[in-house]
């Protein structure tokens, strides 16, 4: 697993970091948003004006840990790449990829 971005989370609930790969630097922000369905993403994620991606709320089934499930996507990219938004040990948020 290789560690993507950073984010800190503010008292409303927005994320804003930074997500970087080999092609992409970006400063991003995740939202929250408002679901039409059950299967309707918790967040929108955006950088510079442009929607990236969407997240899920996730509970993990081993430690009970809350954490965002992440499809970020863009025509620049061969396939969409998945990841997980974790809390860090000092309250900072990781974006972890997973193929």
């Amino acid at each position: 697993m290789a560690q993507i971005g950073t984010f800190t989370r503010d008292e409303n609930g927005n994320f804003a970091g930074t997500i970087r790969t080999l092609a992409l630097s970006v400063k991003a922000t995740i939202k929250p948003c408002d679901r039409d369905n059950d299967k309707a993403p918790d967040y929108r994620i955006s950088a510079n004006g442009v929607e990236l991606g969407a997240g899920w709320s996730k509970t993990a089934r081993e430690t009970g840990a809350e954490y965002l499930s992440v499809k970020l996507d863009d025509p620049s990219f061969t396939a969409p790449v998945y990841a997980s938004l974790v809390q860090g040990d000092k309250g900072e948020h990781k974006l972890i990829w997973s193929r």
